[in-house]
């Protein structure tokens, strides 16, 4: 349709709009080259499909947990889940940023509404109300509908709905990243609990057997087959043992009392918990680092959502410099006494189109402007940081991850032959060759080694769980 036979008040909005753009579009500022995201090649991640494929199916479900096997440890971490205050306030962040969306989608349907005013008032004589109004006392009312709505030509609405949903996406990520967090601490707590009273079983029987010994050399001390300093010898690691004993029954209760805050309890609600130590994750798929993992880890989509979000920003800032153009109408009843409100005569209507253009505002759009641009850059140096930070992790992990399998080979060698030297003694002094103190000396060495593997089991398997962390715990991104 030509402008000549378009509707006279859209040719007259359109008209009016015209110049109004040109003088507009002047008034930005010129910004500085935005800054860009860093590709996935920079940071050594991989593209081979295949291989993020089997990655992808080799992660556990997102109740990853569930893998270590412990009633116990489920229970705790469905309370966790439910109760944990700072999921809560994730929570609320979620119906904050719904909110904003709710509202950013509103200003895209036309605002309706309905008044109705009614007073009692004197009309002057001395003014423009002519006789019979001056001088009396009257009742006027106005009973009034009112429509209005504005046009989005210039994508203003949109960028604001567009930062809304970025908003809300990054909200849930953020909620997301927080119960991975909480459900790796609380695992990791367990799992060091577990480490704990293990540790404290050993080293129990380690006491016992210093104890035999101690008693064995006081003996053979009496008996003069051993001097005053092997008697101090045998003496100086009770202590030792002692104050090993009151670590680490320090350390279950501070893990309990960990476990209890992560879970939403009374610090004494678990007094009682003994957790056994799990065996290490079925955990497979430790392999190269691909472009998959920008997609699963929580922390990562949130700050590019961020970014989405603050790229709109800009979008709605730079929209401001543009007309502003809405159609306003109304329809009711106005009159002077409550009985001809409603009569045909009191009838009024009317339509109201609008243009505002912002032209001078002493800088506050350009301002705005390069403020959201700024926020824009500082949101891709956040992702950029988060990126960079997600790979570290996850590469560190993996690292640790094979030295502690490295390392547990060597320790499995060393236990070994550990225990060949406890046979050999116990065979001597079956066979009359040896004494029982040689046998208790061999048999603390065996205590220490196996101490070194708990501890060796219980790193892998926090190991373990710090990987699956790093790769996101199963999460994936909800389509928005």
């Amino acid at each position: 349709m030509s402008l000549s036979k378009s509707h006279p008040l859209k040719r007259l909005t359109l008209l009016l709009s015209l110049p109004a753009l040109l003088a507009a579009c002047a008034l930005q500022p010129a910004l500085p080259p935005a800054a860009s995201r860093l590709a996935p090649s920079q940071l050594g991640l991989s593209d081979d499909t295949a291989a993020d494929t089997a990655g992808r199916a080799a992660l556990p479900r997102s109740d990853w947990w569930t893998e270590l096997q412990s009633p116990e440890l489920n229970a705790l971490m469905q309370r966790a889940l439910n109760e944990a205050p700072s999921l809560a306030q994730a929570r609320a962040r979620i119906q904050r940023a719904q909110a904003s969306i709710d509202n950013a989608e509103s200003s895209e349907r036309a605002a309706i509404g309905l008044g109705l005013d009614a007073a009692r008032q004197r009309f002057p004589e001395h003014s423009v109300y002519p006789p019979p109004l001056a001088g009396t006392l009257r009742n006027t009312a106005t009973l009034q509908a009112s429509a209005s709505y504005e046009w989005d030509f210039f994508g203003r609405h949109q960028a604001e709905l567009n930062a809304a949903l970025g908003s809300a996406q990054a909200a849930r990520a953020d909620a997301a990243a927080a119960q991975l967090m909480l459900s790796s601490q609380l695992a990791r707590s367990y799992v060091q609990l577990a480490r704990v009273l293990a540790q404290r079983e050993l080293l129990a029987r380690q006491s016992a057997e210093r104890e035999q010994a101690l008693s064995l050399v006081r003996q053979r001390s009496q008996a003069g087959l051993d001097t005053a300093q092997d008697l101090r010898a045998a003496e100086l690691p009770i202590p030792e043992l002692r104050r090993q004993a009151l670590q680490l029954d320090e350390q279950a209760d501070l893990l309990r009392h960990q476990l209890a805050a992560l879970s939403a309890q009374p610090m004494a609600a678990l007094k009682d918990l003994k957790p056994a130590l799990p065996t290490t994750l079925p955990l497979a798929g430790e392999g190269a680092l691909g472009l998959d993992l920008l997609g699963r880890r929580p922390d990562v989509v949130a700050a590019r959502w961020r970014v989405e979000a603050a790229t709109a920003q800009v979008s709605s800032a730079r929209a401001q410099f543009y007309p502003n153009i809405s159609l306003g109408a109304f329809v009711g009843f106005n009159a002077i006494g409550f009985d001809n409100l409603l009569k045909a005569g009191s009838l009024q209507y009317g339509v109201a189109p609008s243009l505002r253009l912002p032209l001078f505002d002493s800088g506050r759009l350009r301002a705005q402007l390069r403020g959201s641009a700024a926020e824009a850059d500082a949101a891709v140096a956040a992702y950029n940081s988060a990126l960079l930070e997600a790979v570290r992790d996850a590469s560190d992990q993996l690292r640790s991850l094979r030295s502690l399998q490295e390392q547990k080979a060597e320790q499995a060698a060393a236990q070994a032959h550990v225990q060949a030297a406890l046979e050999l003694a116990r065979q001597r002094h079956n066979a009359g060759l040896g004494n029982r103190l040689a046998v208790l000396n061999a048999s603390q060495s065996l205590l220490q080694q196996q101490r070194q593997a708990l501890d060796l089991q219980a790193q892998t398997i926090d190991a373990q769980l710090n990987l699956l962390r790093s790769l996101g715990g199963g999460w994936t991104e909800a389509k928005p």
